[in-house]
């Protein structure tokens, strides 16, 4: 599924409004967590917010940090 928004200026800073659909194929309603991150080809996955996922980030972030160096050269 395809959806098409722009970009707005919100006060000092940038947003986009979603389509109802998207946000009812996401299952979330207003006031919810959206999780941006990043994917391949300067792209972001918009992921809804739940304790579950939080908690994964969390973890993901802590072995990024601890392991970084490894990481990078992983990553050559």
């Amino acid at each position: 599924m395809t959806m098409k928004t722009k970009v707005r200026k919100i006060g000092n800073s940038y947003g986009i409004v979603l389509p109802k659909e998207a946000l009812h194929s996401m299952k979330v309603k207003e006031g919810d967590t959206l999780y941006l991150t990043e994917a391949p080809e300067c792209s972001l996955r918009v992921t809804p917010g739940d304790r579950q996922f939080k908690d994964m980030m969390a973890i993901a972030e802590r072995g990024m940090t601890r392991y970084r160096n490894a990481l990078r050269e992983l990553a050559k």
